[in-house]
C-alpha cells in the first residue's frame, strides 16, 4: 500500500541525513516530531543533488543530473516517485505547498556546479548562494512555520541571511577540497593561492553580517523549530570561530572540523541558553 512505502520513503530521507551530516541531524532531532521527518525530506532531497555534482567522478554527471531533474519534476508533478528520496520530498513539497521556483533555482545552481569553476562578479556569488542555500532555508522555514504564509513572508529575509551564512562558513571550511578537488573557487575577488589574513577577515565579517540577521529571524520562529535551529547556528557559529583563530595558510592546506565532544557540549549550553532566553 502507498502508506508503507511513504513510510520507508521518509526513513529513507532519514537515513541519508544521518549518515551525510552528524551535526545537521543533531540540529533536526531537536525539531518538534511533527516536523521533523519532512525537514530529513528536504535534506535528503539537497543532499542527493549536491552528491551528482561533487562526488560521482567515475560516472557522466551531466547526465545522472539530468535523469535526477527529470524524476523530479515528474515526482512532483505525479506526486509520487519510484526513488524514495524523491517521492518523500514530493510529498514535504505538496504538503506545505512550497514554490516550484525555490526548487528550479536550486536545481540551478546545482546545475552551475557541473561547469562552473570560477564566481568572479558578486552578482555571480549572491546568484549561486541564493539558489544552492537561501531556497533551501526558505523550503525549511516554510516547514517550520507550517505553511503560514504571513509569518514565512515576515522571517523570509532572515531565514535567507541564516542560509547564506551556513552556505560561506561551508566555503570557508572546505576551501582545500573545493580549489584542490574540484577546480572551484567561489569568493569573488580573492587569490585563493594567495589567501591573507585581511582577506580572510572580510569573508568573515560578511559572514558575521549574516549570521546576526540571521539570529532575528531564529528568535520569532515558532517554538516547534526554535531550539533546533538556533542549535544549527551555534555550531556553525563555533565553525566560524574556529576558521578565525586558524591561520589563512592553514585553512588552505586542511578541513577545519567541531569535534564530536564540542557538539553536544555546544548543545548542553545551548539548551541553557535556550532555557534562560539568552539567544
Amino acid at each position: 500500500m502507498k502508506s508503507l512505502f511513504d513510510s520507508v520513503s521518509r526513513q529513507c530521507s532519514k537515513i541519508v541525513t544521518r549518515n551525510y551530516s552528524t551535526s545537521f541531524s543533531l540540529a533536526t532531532k531537536l525539531l518538534s516530531v511533527n516536523i521533523r521527518h519532512d525537514i530529513y525530506n528536504i535534506y535528503g532531497f539537497v543532499r542527493f543533488a549536491d552528491e551528482i555534482v561533487d562526488t560521482f567522478h567515475d560516472y557522466n554527471k551531466k547526465e545522472l543530473f539530468e535523469l535526477f531533474e527529470a524524476d523530479l519534476y515528474r515526482a512532483l508533478e505525479n506526486k509520487i516517485s519510484l526513488n524514495p528520496i524523491l517521492n518523500s520530498f514530493q510529498e514535504t513539497f505538496h504538503k506545505y505547498d512550497l514554490d516550484i521556483h525555490l526548487v528550479q533555482a536550486f536545481m540551478k545552481s546545482m546545475r552551475l556546479d557541473l561547469t562552473k569553476a570560477n564566481y568572479l562578479t558578486e552578482e555571480e556569488y549572491k546568484e549561486y548562494i541564493y539558489g544552492s542555500a537561501d531556497v533551501v532555508g526558505l523550503m525549511c522555514l516554510k516547514v517550520f512555520v507550517k505553511g503560514d504564509q504571513k509569518q514565512y513572508e515576515a522571517l523570509s529575509e532572515s531565514a535567507m541571511h541564516l542560509g547564506s551564512a551556513f552556505q560561506k562558513v561551508n566555503f570557508l571550511r572546505d576551501l582545500k577540497a573545493d580549489y584542490d578537488g574540484l577546480s572551484r573557487t567561489y569568493f569573488p575577488n580573492t587569490n585563493l593561492e594567495a589567501l591573507d589574513e585581511d582577506s580572510k577577515r572580510e569573508i568573515i565579517e560578511d559572514i558575521e553580517s549574516d549570521f546576526a540577521l540571521g539570529l532575528e529571524g531564529i528568535k520569532q520562529l515558532p517554538v516547534e523549530a526554535k531550539f533546533g535551529v538556533f542549535m544549527a547556528y551555534r555550531y556553525y557559529r563555533q565553525l566560524l570561530k574556529k576558521l578565525y583563530c586558524t591561520p589563512a595558510v592553514k585553512i588552505k592546506s586542511t578541513r577545519i572540523r567541531v569535534p564530536n565532544y564540542k557538539k553536544f557540549e555546544l548543545l548542553t549550553r545551548s539548551y541553557v541558553k535556550y532555557q534562560l532566553n539568552l539567544m
